[in-house]
């Protein structure tokens, strides 16, 4: 493979689909779980798994959602560092298939 192809497959690695996990701790206030979700449902995106724990101290969520491009990945969790009360937020993706 020349280089130009495998700079053409590393660039086009961002729009390969694959499963994702956010993990996100914030401050447990009323107002935080439903803006991480609206991200997704500004896209028309559905989670296949969302899960929160709230804390007197921290609300720890985790969402799971498959078939999306790892750029979308990247961008939603930059939203998601902007949300008020939003101290952490880790992902993981792994390749569908």
């Amino acid at each position: 493979m020349s280089s130009l192809s495998s700079a053409a497959a590393l660039a086009d690695e961002g729009a390969l689909p694959v499963t994702a996990r956010f993990s996100v701790q914030a401050r447990p206030e009323p107002g935080v779980m439903p803006r991480l979700l609206e991200l997704f449902a500004k896209r028309g995106l559905v989670p296949q798994r969302v899960a929160g724990v709230a804390s007197h101290a921290v609300l720890s969520v985790d969402v799971q959602i498959d078939g999306i491009p790892r750029d979308t990945i990247d961008y939603i969790a930059r939203c998601m560092r902007q949300i008020v009360g939003v101290e952490t937020v880790l992902t993981t993706s792994t390749p569908e298939g």
